[in-house]
C-alpha cells in the first residue's frame, strides 16, 4: 500500500482532507469557534525523507507555536515507495493568550510518495502565506528535491550539517541552488550548539589578563563528540576569522600563522561521551583560557588561568533538541552574518 507508513486514521495530524478543499476546510475550522483568533508571523515548512516524520514533526510545531506563531505545512516523504501518492491534513495548534482567548495556528501536512518533485514544488507554493516570510526546515540529507526555485522563495533556510555524509558537497549544493537568492539567510544548528562557546571565548578575551596574551596564543585543543565534527571546525573557523589568523605551511593539519607570523598548532580530539563540545583550550606561554561543559551538566564553565591569577564563571548550556535550537533560530533572527562570514573558511577545513 502506498501509504503504509502513515495510519489509516491519523489524529496526530488532524482531519484529513483533499488536497483541493484545503483552504475550504480551514476556512471551517474557524467558523467553529468564534473565540479562537488565528495568528501566523511567517509561513514555516518543515521537510524530512524519514518515515514517521510527519507525526513527530506535528508535535514539534505544537511546542514551537507557543512562542511562534506561524502557518505550518509538514511536509514527509517516501522516497521508497514508487506509486505516486498525496494525502493531506489540516489541524490548528490553539494556546490560551490572557487566560481568556486561544490563539491557534494553522498546521497543514502533507504525505507524499512517488516521483514528487513538480508535485512537492506545487503543493508547497500553493498554501504558502504570500504576504509572510518563508522559513524552510530541511531535516537531514539534502536531494534533488532542493531546486533553484523553491530555494528562490525562501528567506530563511533552516539545516543540520552535522547529519550530512558529505557537507562540502551539500553546501556545495547550497551555493549553486541560491545563486538567484543572495539575501537566503542559512541557519545550521551545527552552528547553533556553539553559541555559548562562542559567548564564553569573546567575553574571556574581554579579561585584561587574556587580552594581554591574544598575541603570544601557541595552541588550540577543541575536544567534540564525534556526531557534531561540522560544530568543532566552525567553531575553529570563527576563531581563526575573527583574530585574522592564516594557514600555517608547515604542512601540520589545521596549524596557524598569527598576525606577528607565530605558529599556532591545533588538536582536535573526540569525546565520545560528551556533549556536542566538550572543550576549548587555547593555550598562551603564561595564560590558558578554556571553556567546557561536563557530559549531562547544566551549564558551560568559562575560565582564565595565570600564574598568578585565576578566575571562573558559568554560562546555560546550548540546546540539544531539533526543536529547541529552532526555537532558538526563531527567536534570533537577523542576517546570521558571522555565520556567512565564516562559512568559506568553514568549507575550506572540511577538506583537510
Amino acid at each position: 500500500m502506498a501509504v503504509a507508513t502513515i495510519p489509516a486514521v491519523c489524529p496526530e495530524l488532524g482531519i484529513e482532507v483533499p488536497v483541493a478543499a484545503i483552504d475550504r476546510e480551514l476556512r471551517k475550522l474557524w467558523e467553529q469557534d468564534d473565540a479562537r483568533t488565528n495568528a501566523s508571523l511567517m509561513n514555516l515548512v518543515v521537510y524530512s525523507e524519514k518515515k514517521g516524520a510527519l507525526i513527530e514533526n506535528s508535535e514539534i510545531i505544537r511546542n514551537l507555536t507557543r512562542e511562534h506563531a506561524c502557518r505550518a505545512i509538514l511536509v514527509g516523504i517516501d522516497r521508497d515507495e514508487p506509486e505516486p501518492s498525496l494525502r493531506a491534513w489540516i489541524t490548528a495548534h490553539c494556546h490560551l493568550a490572557d487566560g481568556r482567548k486561544s490563539v491557534c495556528c494553522e498546521q497543514i501536512a502533507f504525505h507524499l510518495t512517488g516521483r514528487v518533485t513538480g508535485r512537492f514544488r506545487n503543493t508547497v507554493f500553493s498554501h504558502l502565506n504570500s504576504d509572510l516570510p518563508l522559513i524552510f526546515w530541511w531535516q537531514g540529507e539534502l536531494s534533488e528535491i532542493l531546486t533553484e526555485r523553491l530555494v528562490s522563495v525562501m528567506d530563511r533556510f533552516i539545516i543540520d550539517s552535522s547529519v550530512w555524509e558529505n557537507p562540502g558537497t551539500s553546501f556545495a549544493m547550497i551555493e549553486e541552488r541560491s545563486q538567484a537568492n543572495p539575501e537566503l539567510v542559512i541557519q545550521d544548528h551545527a552552528w547553533t550548539r556553539s553559541w555559548q562557546f562562542r559567548v564564553g571565548i569573546a567575553s574571556l578575551f574581554d579579561d585584561p589578563a587574556a587580552q594581554e596574551a591574544l598575541p603570544e596564543i601557541q595552541s588550540i585543543e577543541i575536544s567534540y563528540h564525534p556526531d557534531h565534527r561540522n560544530t568543532a571546525l566552525q567553531l575553529l573557523a570563527w576563531l581563526t576569522v575573527q583574530a585574522g589568523w592564516r594557514d600555517a605551511e608547515n604542512g601540520e593539519p589545521f596549524a596557524l600563522q598569527s598576525a606577528s607570523g607565530s605558529l599556532i598548532s591545533v588538536s582536535l580530539a573526540t569525546d565520545d561521551s560528551g556533549p556536542p563540545l566538550t572543550a576549548v583550550t587555547i593555550r598562551a606561554p603564561q595564560t590558558t583560557v578554556s571553556v567546557s561543559q561536563a557530559a549531562e551538566a547544566s551549564h558551560v564553565e568559562r575560565r582564565v588561568e595565570t600564574s598568578t591569577y585565576h578566575a571562573v564563571s558559568l554560562s546555560p548550556v546550548d540546546p540539544a533538541s531539533p526543536a529547541d535550537l529552532v526555537g532558538v533560530q526563531l527567536s534570533r533572527g537577523g542576517k546570521n552574518s558571522l555565520y556567512q562570514k565564516i562559512l568559506p573558511r568553514f568549507r575550506a577545513l572540511l577538506e583537510v
